[in-house]
Parts: C-alpha cells; structure tokens; sequence
C-alpha cells in the first residue's frame, strides 16, 4: 500500500531507510562523496522543508520503501528514492515511482550518480531516457541544491514528455 508520509511521525523510519539502501552506493560513487550516514537528520529535515513530499510503501503495517516528490516551477523532481535492503528487488520502487509519476503535471526529472548503473538501468525501464552533458550541468544546476562536484559525478533522467529546452 503506498500512503502520504506524515513526515512528524515517519521520520525516524524515512531516515533509517534511506541509510539503510545508501550502502549500496558504498565504493560506488566517489570516495569524496561518500559519507557515513550517507544522510543526516538535518539534511532530510532540510529537505522537507524545500518541499519533497515522501511517500511510503508499506506491508503489514511496515514501511518498506521511500520516495520523494518535489514540485519545481516547470518540472517535477523524484528525489530520494530508497527501499530497505530486505525488500529489494520485489517491485517497491516501481509501484512509488509509477504513484508519484502519476501525480506530476510537468515533465519528471530524476537525479542519480552516473555510476550508479542499477538505478539508471531502473529508470530507463521505466521509459527514462538518459540527458548528458551541458543539458545535464543546466538541470542539475538550476533544480538541484548540490555541490560542483556532485553535478560532475551526477546524470539527470527525464520522461516520455520532457522537451529539450
């Protein structure tokens, strides 16, 4: 079942899942852009006050997966995206990205390390196409918050509907 997040009352939960599936991008991405938790509580608290919204993937009472959604001007980002070590690998993701995808009145973009290439070959599956580049260097800059260094180690998915501004 995928619910709203009551972001007061899930957000031990949000914050221990997000470190939890993180460790997949240990010795992944760049050493200097690893840190341990890969997300402190400020940082996601930051985060919902830009307004993400997250959304909860839930089974017996147990929230499995998270994702967030944050509307920007002319696009919608899907930020945070993250479902518990135990749980991968069984559609959760899908069926939050597939719920937030539905709710986006503009063209989603979606951020990932460019050498995390299980969540881009996730994306891509999901009818993402790959933007590189000046393209990638404008979006990331413009609807991200993110250090220099994360742009350069960075790629940017867009959907079906996305125009090449």
């Amino acid at each position: 079942m995928i619910l709203k997040s009551d972001e007061k009352k899930d957000f031990d939960t949000i914050y221990e899942i997000i470190n939890d599936a993180s460790i997949a991008y240990k010795g992944i991405i760049p050493e200097d852009r690893w840190k341990e938790p890969y997300m402190s509580k400020n940082e996601l608290e930051t985060q919902i006050n830009e307004g993400v919204e997250f959304w909860n993937y839930e089974e017996n009472n147990e929230i499995l997966g998270v994702m967030g959604i944050q509307f920007k001007n002319d696009v919608t980002l899907i930020r945070h995206a993250y479902v518990r070590t135990k749980a991968r690998q069984k559609g959760i993701g899908g069926k939050l990205l597939n719920h937030l995808i539905d709710m986006a009145k503009t063209p989603v973009l979606i951020g990932t390390w460019k050498d995390a290439s299980w969540a881009i070959r996730f994306y891509q599956k999901h009818g993402f196409k790959l933007l590189l580049g000046e393209e990638k260097n404008k979006l990331l800059k413009t609807y991200w918050n993110i250090p220099q260094r994360q742009v350069e180690t960075s790629i940017v998915l867009a959907s079906e509907n996305w125009k090449n501004n």
